[in-house]
C-alpha cells in the first residue's frame, strides 16, 4: 500500500486560487488511481476528482468541473488539485485517496488538509 500526506490547505479568499499537493510513498504508485475527497462537518466524504494511474484519465463531479483540475507525476510520486473560481461552498477538509486499479473502494488516506474560502 501507498501511504500519502496531503497538503496545501489554507485561508483563501472568494474567487482565488489554491493547489493542494498529495504525496505518495510506497511503490508502483502508476498503479493506484488517485481521487481527492472533500468533507464537511456533519456531511459524507464527496469524491471530487478523480486519475486514474497509467493513462491519467480524469473524473470530476459536475460541480467542480471546469474549476479544478487534478494532475499527478509519476516520476515523484506526487498528485495534485489545482483549484480555481474558489466560492465559500469549497470550503472542506480535503483529502487525497489511493486504490489499486480496478478495485473499487479507495483504502488509503491522506490526513486531510483544510481549506477555507472567505466571502
Amino acid at each position: 500500500q501507498v501511504k500519502l500526506v496531503d497538503s496545501g490547505g489554507r485561508l483563501v479568499p472568494a474567487g482565488g486560487s489554491l493547489n493542494l499537493s498529495c504525496a505518495a510513498s510506497g511503490r508502483s504508485f502508476s498503479t493506484y488511481d488517485i481521487a481527492w475527497f472533500r468533507q464537511t462537518p456533519g456531511k459524507d466524504r464527496d469524491l471530487i476528482a478523480r486519475i486514474t494511474g497509467a493513462d491519467f484519465r480524469p473524473f470530476y463531479k459536475d460541480y467542480v468541473k471546469g474549476r479544478f483540475t487534478i494532475t499527478r507525476d509519476n516520476t515523484k510520486n506526487m498528485a495534485y488539485l489545482h483549484m480555481m473560481s474558489l466560492k465559500p461552498e469549497d470550503t472542506a477538509v480535503y483529502y487525497c485517496a489511493a486504490r489499486r486499479q480496478f478495485e473499487i473502494s479507495f483504502d488509503c488516506w491522506g490526513q486531510g488538509t483544510e481549506v477555507t474560502v472567505s466571502s
